[in-house]
């Protein structure tokens, strides 16, 4: 019997919030920007999180995660909300010193967002228990409160961004989209505890090490 290996994407969206896109000072995108990370980037059940050696400002950016629930592409906006069925809690870890250099030459940010562990996930839970037009989430580093989001707040909405990524990339299931971080980023050191939340439930709570 041929073995069938299973594999999943991770679609990121950066520069969706205006205020985080102010205190970086990049320019508002007149659409999503858009990059991947490797399945290999998730950390999942609140497995610390190792800083790696090759950076020395490594940057946590909070963000709902999408779940897509079954295979589509060219969606039609009206017509996303269909393909995923639950939300998460996850972090874009960055790698800001080598972004800058990356983004200073011209050159894709890969090494900067992609690296091992970039992606910690929490579990996922149903979409319909919550509005998902008006969703507050949050992150507490070392038990102070250091991002707070609202995705009224967000330029592209969940179904825009499931639609605008369908016509470029075939959505699986299994596959994740991190919608894109609000204001507030700020670099994180071993010995850090971070603490995620959907309103205010807990959804994830790991450490630097």
């Amino acid at each position: 019997m041929k073995k069938v290996i299973k594999s999943m994407k991770i679609i990121a969206v950066g520069r969706n919030y205006a205020e985080h896109i102010a205190e970086l000072n990049n320019e508002k995108p007149d659409q999503p920007v858009i990059f991947s990370k490797p399945e290999t980037a998730i950390l999942k059940n609140n497995e610390p999180f190792y800083y790696p050696s090759f950076s020395k400002d490594i940057h946590h950016e909070v963000e709902i995660v999408l779940k897509i629930s079954k295979i589509g592409k060219n969606i039609e906006e009206k017509f996303a909300h269909k393909y995923y069925d639950e939300i998460g809690l996850g972090i874009d870890f960055t790698a800001r010193d080598i972004q800058s250099q990356l983004k200073s030459k011209g050159l894709p940010w890969d090494l900067s967002k992609g690296f091992n562990g970039s992606a910690p996930i929490s579990d996922f839970i149903s979409k319909n228990d919550y509005d998902l037009k008006n969703l507050n989430f949050s992150l507490d580093l070392n038990g102070k409160r250091q991002q707070t989001g609202n995705t009224s707040m967000m330029l592209y909405s969940f179904d825009f961004l499931i639609s605008f990524v369908s016509q470029y990339f075939t959505l699986k299931t299994g596959d994740l989209i991190f919608t894109g971080t609000p204001s507030g980023v700020s670099p994180v050191k071993i010995g850090d505890n971070l603490t995620g939340r959907i309103e205010d439930k807990v959804m994830f709570d790991f450490e630097v090490k």
